[in-house]
């Protein structure tokens, strides 16, 4: 995962238009991997956090699995989603700064984000608070809502957490200090997996036990990068607390919910799938999408890892004042991404038959997985691309555009496409499925395609330059 201490003063790899083809996509492949495979192993790693603490939640009893489940999956996948959609405001700020060689507003953009997802975080909070009675007015059981919000309470510390996790890891990672996220999130990774066993299996806390060890353990991440990044490892970028950080709250606010709206319409999409599928009291057809989705998750950290790192590289490109090689570097990720997504596309295809043995054993469970896996591959293979045109987007500063489209994609088309389908046309899960697919996400990617192909890039390089000015009263490098 390379060395802790990252050099900042050469801030990103060299590479001259004169060179060979071949040589220009090997050169910015680097580039693009070193952000995307530590963003991959981060994320993989925080997701098996969630993992380990739901099956601790099993250990104790099926009530307990379901009221950690139900916790995790609503109330808590809500505000990760938002407050993740946030911080990557940072990925475009910082970006471009760091390409501009600003250096200094790199600490300051920080700051102001840890101010404004602090305020949203308090503003949040209620939503853990009041956990039982909206979890109630969803429609899900007494017993279950009132563990449920027993966990939300306890999840109060990972909440916070966010709004100063996410930043911290948006601000190494638009200076290419990579490696020190995974780092750091695989010693939280080892020591969460020895405090849940301690909780469970000697000290025997509880479920209250397990959802704090998860804060506590989310923590850890936040005082692993902020003593990382205060404790002199960033000297061109962090010159310490500043009053500065309060000054252009606002302006900071409004990119900051463009692009939490644009993440948390993305990532909601395949939770209304199945929440209409739960709808069709189909069991066979809920636990098989169950399945799916699991599968579609797991393998999603690949392509999330990609939007990062397009993301910080489309930043830093623009913000030195490079349309060309922010645009050579959009295609070379969209590239990576695609051969990627064309490998899992492969496997699911082959191993149809075989691919939800993980998750259960039940025939028809099977069968009905062996049917979905056709419209989960195409779904893999479309979120290959999906997420590195949003990551073009984001290191573009387009997140308010981006999410009036996402609006009408996915909730003005492709959702009533898959109500249609689904019970008008009564193909059931698969024509939801379908629907949502083809009708949503395939035009969202469409759209953006040709917005991007359709792209001036010197012009967003120039308007790039003015916007780092515009945030820093300085004059850009460009």
């Amino acid at each position: 995962m390379g060395s802790l201490m990252e050099d900042t003063s050469i801030p990103l790899l060299e590479i001259s238009e004169s060179e060979n083809f071949p040589r220009r996509i090997w050169v910015e492949s680097k580039k693009l991997w070193r952000i995307v495979g530590p963003a991959i192993f981060s994320l993989l790693a925080s997701y098996t956090m969630f993992v380990i603490t739901l099956a601790s939640a099993g250990h104790l009893g099926d009530l307990e699995l379901a009221a950690m489940s139900l916790a995790s999956n609503v109330i808590l996948a809500l505000d990760f989603g938002f407050m993740l959609g946030m911080a990557s405001a940072l990925e475009t700020l910082c970006g471009q700064a760091f390409g501009a060689k600003n250096y200094p507003m790199l600490g300051i953009y920080l700051q102001r984000s840890w101010v404004v997802l602090f305020l949203c975080c308090v503003l949040t909070s209620p939503l853990y608070i009041f956990a039982t009675p909206i979890l109630k007015f969803l429609g899900q059981s007494q017993n279950v809502s009132e563990l449920s919000g027993i966990v939300c309470l306890c999840f109060i510390p990972l909440h916070f957490s966010f709004a100063f996790q996410f930043p911290l890891q948006r601000f190494l990672q638009s200076q290419l200090k990579n490696s020190v996220i995974a780092w750091v999130q695989f010693v939280a990774l080892i020591i969460h997996l020895f405090l849940s066993w301690l909780v469970v299996i000697k000290l025997q806390l509880g479920l209250a036990g397990i959802a704090l060890t998860l804060s506590f353990s989310w923590w850890l991440v936040v005082f692993g990068l902020l003593g990382y990044t205060i404790c002199g490892t960033c000297p061109h970028t962090w010159a310490g607390f500043s009053f500065e950080a309060f000054s252009g709250l606002w302006q900071f606010l409004q990119l900051s919910v463009s692009s939490g709206v644009m993440i948390c319409l993305e990532n909601w999409y395949y939770q209304i799938l199945i929440l209409i599928t739960g709808h069709l009291g189909n069991s066979v057809a809920f636990d098989a999408l169950s399945i799916c989705m699991n599968i579609n998750d797991w393998e999603s950290m690949i392509p999330v890892g990609f939007f990062t790192g397009t993301g910080v590289r489309i930043a830093n490109e623009l913000g030195a004042g490079n349309g060309r090689k922010a645009k050579f570097a959009t295609i070379v990720a969209v590239s990576n991404s695609i051969a990627v997504g064309l490998f899992f596309w492969l496997i699911i295809m082959f191993l149809h038959n075989e691919i939800a043995l993980i998750f259960s054993t039940s025939k028809p469970v099977l069968e009905k997985v062996s049917k979905l896996s056709v419209l989960l591959a195409f779904t893999v293979l479309l979120n290959s691309v999906q997420p590195v045109l949003s990551g073009v987007a984001v290191g573009s500063g387009w997140q308010s555009y981006v999410a009036y489209i996402n609006l009408g994609c996915y909730y003005l088309v492709g959702v009533p496409l898959g109500v249609l389908m689904g019970w008008v046309f009564k193909q059931g899960v698969m024509g939801i499925w379908a629907g949502m697919i083809f009708g949503g996400t395939a035009i969202q990617t469409v759209i953006l395609a040709i917005i991007i192909f359709r792209c001036n890039w010197e012009k967003e390089a120039v308007k790039a330059c003015m916007h780092v000015e515009k945030w820093a009263n300085v004059s850009p490098d460009c």
